[in-house]
């Protein structure tokens, strides 16, 4: 088993530390949220007071950050976990970042003489609970079965997609695709609502037809269907607007970079970010339906449902 440093704690980077330590391997956490730290401790991870704290001692260090800045600041601190790490330490950034950004963390590792590899995550935070995501990996063929093992430990399926900067290319292209398809999940519901359609009726429907989707059928934006929603839970917890704004504005920055169009990611980008400076950028973006109901005037009290 190995040893190794985990930063940021969150509703992500929780409960994957939690899994290594399941797994059989040492963790050191760390995050500033105190509430993060707690829960992590009760999961079995040692929780530091610093990000380099154990770093010397680690086999691989991991970040679960919210920006590619935090990724880069913690990478560039001189007396960070890069400078404190052993050179033969493996460093996994699986925030969701820029390729940019994936790429110049990998050359700061790589000028401090360690190799370093971006690995973004799918399934969202029933996926890192129950260590069934999937992990998009950049890097060389020899780092990506270094850390092989250790992904494992957290995720169900791992996938090279080629070198640094790649993985963050699939998981901002992903994550577009869950943007715009939560963005029209949630719009069909409120339509079906004001067409005087029953919200499970349609689900049932849907569920098991052409609209299948993951923003459906796992992280369904209406009370009812999917007990593990958010939505049963006044959209607590999940995967934050902000985060999927954030996500979305990445995806249409590599867009222009790349000239290309994507006119429904950009759509769906101005969509969350308006969402969440209204004030629900920790709620759960399936929370979107709420704000294009609200928008269509609520649902049509005057039908009954078909």
């Amino acid at each position: 088993m190995s040893t190794i440093t985990f930063l940021g704690l969150g509703q992500m980077g929780g409960p994957m530390a939690a899994n290594l330590v399941k797994a059989g391997h040492q963790v050191v956490g760390y995050d500033l949220a105190p509430q993060a730290r707690e829960h992590a401790e009760a999961a079995g991870v040692r929780v530091a007071d610093r990000p380099s704290a154990g770093a010397d001692e680690a086999d691989f260090v991991i970040t679960m950050l919210p920006t590619g800045q935090h990724v880069l600041d913690v990478y560039a601190d001189p007396a960070g976990p890069l400078a404190a790490s052993r050179p033969d330490t493996v460093f996994i950034d699986s925030s969701t970042i820029s390729v940019g950004q994936a790429k110049a963390a990998a050359q700061l590792a790589a000028e401090a003489g360690r190799r370093a590899v971006d690995a973004p995550v799918s399934g969202g935070v029933f996926g890192a609970q129950a260590a069934t995501l999937t992990f998009m990996v950049g890097g060389d063929e020899a780092e990506v079965a270094q850390v092989k093992g250790v992904l494992e430990s957290m995720g169900k399926r791992i996938v090279h997609c080629g070198p640094h900067g790649a993985g963050q290319a699939a998981k901002i292209c992903n994550n577009m695709v869950l943007g715009v398809s939560m963005a029209a999940i949630s719009e069909a519901f409120v339509l079906g609502e004001k067409l005087g359609l029953d919200p499970q009726v349609f689900y049932d429907v849907a569920s098991t037809s052409s609209a299948q989707c993951w923003a459906l059928t796992t992280n369904c934006p209406i009370p009812g269907p999917v007990p593990a929603s958010p939505a049963n839970r006044d959209y607590q917890g999940g995967f934050a607007t902000a985060l999927i704004a954030k996500d979305l504005a990445l995806a249409a920055e590599a867009a222009d970079g790349a000239g290309t169009a994507t006119e429904f990611g950009r759509l769906a980008a101005k969509l969350f970010r308006e969402h969440a400076d209204s004030g629900a950028a920790r709620l759960d973006f399936s929370s979107i339906l709420v704000a294009l109901r609200e928008q269509a005037g609520g649902p049509d009290n005057q039908e009954q449902h078909l």
